[in-house]
């Protein structure tokens, strides 16, 4: 006969035991660890800017999930690979609805939404129409209008007319072909910082042009409960191209109540150049 421990089992038995028991309290420790990470997951919804297209977030979007939260990036009509469907009579109003859709559709709620540049128009629409399915909006380098306000309206009298001309020459008067009158390269590397040649190439095949009312259009802010929502704002401080109008948004979310500053020592499209920098931002605001 085998020998027997003290408690009567076999050594095997006894071995087995302590081995299932192991078994049982790792299982348990994950499926705690299952439901922290269930209970603070939170949703992203990211937008991106003027010319690009939900692609864009591709290096950031895998980190996020990879920390356990939801995340979305839509594509706006008429860009990316809903180029298709651009039109004349696509707007900004158009794409605040494509970001709402979303929301509820998905009914979606606790969202972080986030923005970047000319993002931050479609994502204060956003904030106007469904302030109650939002736990925070993140504007990152982007745009902040007052009510009424255009993102031409935020610019340089000089800027907004060279943006105007490109609309006539090139854009058939109603596309915006590129942000100013220099190639694409230059723009991307030269002014968003964009430098690695792999980024570069990825980012040529897919930049498109914007219906210029996504430029021109008013945004609303006529619902109080939006004041309600946390608002973030990130200033990448190596844009400098965008000082004129960043660093005054900036400037205004140090100082008003309601409203958190980050800085990031980062291009203006962070997600591209320095995804992990951004990522462990974004992720403080799930916190």
């Amino acid at each position: 006969m085998g020998q027997r421990s003290h408690a009567g089992l076999s050594r095997r038995d006894a071995l087995a035991a302590v081995g299932g028991a192991a078994i049982l309290v790792g299982a348990i420790s994950a499926t705690s660890n299952a439901r922290s990470r269930e209970g603070n997951k939170m949703i992203y919804v990211l937008i991106h800017p003027a010319w690009l297209g939900g692609w864009c977030w591709n290096k950031v979007a895998p980190l996020l999930r990879a920390e356990g939260h939801d995340v979305y990036a839509p594509t706006l009509t008429g860009l990316g690979e809903r180029v298709h469907l651009s039109n004349p009579e696509i707007s900004l109003a158009t794409h605040v609805e494509d970001v709402v859709n979303v929301l509820e559709f998905e009914n979606l709620q606790r969202v972080i939404l986030v923005g970047n540049s000319s993002g931050g128009m479609v994502i204060t629409g956003v904030a106007n129409r469904v302030p109650e399915r939002l736990a925070r909006v993140v504007y990152l380098d982007a745009f902040v209008p007052g009510d009424n306000q255009s993102l031409v309206d935020l610019l340089p009298t000089d800027r907004r007319q060279a943006m105007e001309e490109l609309v006539k020459v090139e854009g058939q008067g109603w596309l915006l072909p590129r942000f100013a009158s220099l190639p694409w390269e230059r723009i991307v590397r030269e002014m968003w910082g964009v430098t690695a040649d792999d980024d570069v190439s990825w980012m040529l095949a897919r930049l498109r042009s914007t219906p210029f009312r996504h430029f021109t259009d008013p945004i609303k802010r006529t619902n109080p409960a939006a004041a309600n929502v946390d608002h973030v704002y990130i200033r990448c401080q190596q844009f400098q191209p965008g000082r004129h109008v960043f660093d005054r948004h900036a400037a205004m979310a140090q100082q008003t109540p309601g409203w958190r500053y980050v800085e990031l020592a980062t291009p203006h499209l962070p997600y591209i150049s320095h995804p992990a920098e951004l990522t462990k931002a974004l992720l403080d605001f799930a916190a």
